[in-house]
């Protein structure tokens, strides 16, 4: 009986001892124990005029109570701002404003502390305390810019060059804006200074370009570049659009990329191949086109450009096709080079020095090469029966790169040449 009370009481005291330590390992390992401190998400180093406020982003488990952001020069501080929140947030976003006063003007670097504490009931109630520590330099003055030298003019479908001056300790971006987009510049010759060419698109009506610096601190410099605009007009074509011609080369090449290209709807088959797939393509070419090195240029020259010898032009550069099948107009496209014409498999040469980046089979150009030639300056060789050079090939004037041929959307042997500045194509003429 003794025994039985016995092993009834070692049973009861395992019991309460097990329930001890489950609900201490419980409030030990409960949310509002938590033990991970706020998160701080702001750079090491912050740049700024002052102008704009500063965003601080915080975050926690158990939710943000108190924030303090103060800032200090080393001897004097400054309390920029100092929140404690009535209802805990786990994401916590706000603003520093910086005061116009004589601290901030005389000083141009300060250390920048936030301090941040959640609302767990880990450390005796006190909670979890987070601090970070900010390096802020202060900058008002905008970059200096100045343009050089500058092309007198830019035709429609043209190029232009632009070689400008800019500086600034904490440059963080420059670049010519036009009217379309941007065109990366290039440091030229010494320190601080740059050049860039730029396009003017034959679809675009109007053209304008500005040379912008931004600093890290959101200081903005931008010059005008006033260049006289000549307007060309390019070719329109009408062409009709036969069932031959859809059931030959362009089912052809719709087979290549679709399954079912023999059982599609013809003006879709056509429609595919002149919108879909020349999209997919121009856009690979626009793509690799728009590289651009930062390597230093000391100089820059480019010999005319004869490809092909003895060729004649059979199509030429901005020709705006409309295609009309059974009368009625169903697509258009815009020639972007020069098609030459001589002899079949006809040698293919580039004129002047460059870096094979592109070497493929690329949809309606057929197989496709394009070389660089430095300062964002590319040109292009498309329908070739045969190419004849690698990606990363090093060429040299006179040689060799291709054979003409018919491959894509070609109907005879001919090739099809480009001439690309930073991803647009221009006038290979000029």
């Amino acid at each position: 009986m003794r025994q039985r009370r016995s092993s009834f009481k070692s049973l009861f005291y395992i019991l309460i001892l097990s329930s001890i330590i489950a609900s201490v390992y419980y409030i030990y390992n409960s949310p509002y124990l938590e033990r991970v401190p706020p998160k701080i998400l702001v750079k090491d180093t912050i740049y700024t005029n002052l102008k704009k406020p500063l965003s601080i982003k915080i975050s926690d488990n158990t939710g943000v109570k108190f924030i303090r952001a103060v800032a200090s020069d080393g001897k004097n501080e400054v309390v920029l701002s100092k929140k404690v929140l009535e209802v805990s947030q786990k994401e916590v976003e706000f603003n520093i404003k910086f005061p116009k006063n004589g601290f901030f003007n005389q000083n141009s670097s300060l250390i920048l502390t936030i301090e941040a504490k959640d609302n767990s009931k880990w450390n005796f109630f006190n909670g979890n305390n987070s601090i970070k520590k900010v390096k802020l330099f202060i900058d008002k003055k905008r970059p200096e810019v100045t343009d050089i030298i500058h092309s007198y003019s830019i035709r429609k479908g043209g190029a232009a060059t632009v070689i400008f001056y800019a500086k600034d300790e904490n440059l963080k971006d420059l670049y010519i804006q036009t009217n379309y987009k941007k065109f990366k510049p290039i440091p030229f010759y010494k320190e601080n200074y740059y050049i860039s060419l730029i396009a003017w698109p034959i679809h675009k009506k109007d053209f304008k370009a500005w040379i912008v610096a931004t600093d890290k601190a959101g200081n903005r410099s931008k010059e005008s570049v006033r260049l006289f605009l000549k307007g060309k007009k390019y070719k329109v074509s009408k062409i009709k659009l036969s069932d031959r011609f859809i059931d030959g080369k362009i089912l052809k090449l719709a087979s290549e990329y679709l399954d079912d290209a023999a059982k599609m709807d013809r003006l879709k088959r056509f429609k595919f191949i002149n919108e879909t797939l020349r999209k997919d393509n121009e856009d690979i070419i626009r793509e690799v086109t728009s590289q651009v090195p930062n390597e230093m240029v000391q100089n820059f020259k480019l010999k005319p450009f004869y490809p092909l010898r003895n060729g004649a032009a059979v199509a030429s550069f901005g020709d705006h096709r409309y295609y009309f099948y059974k009368g009625k107009e169903v697509s258009q496209s815009y020639h972007m080079g020069i098609d030459l014409a001589s002899t079949s498999f006809a040698d293919i040469k580039t004129s002047n020095n460059g870096e094979v980046i592109y070497a493929k089979y690329n949809g309606i150009y057929g197989n496709n090469i394009i070389i660089s030639h430095g300062l964002g300056f590319f040109t292009l060789y498309g329908h070739c029966s045969k190419m004849l050079v690698e990606v990363d090939d090093r060429v040299k004037a006179g040689d060799i790169i291709a054979k003409s041929g018919s491959t894509g959307l070609a109907l005879g042997d001919h090739l099809h040449f480009g001439a690309i500045v930073q991803g647009v194509e221009v006038r290979p003429e000029e």
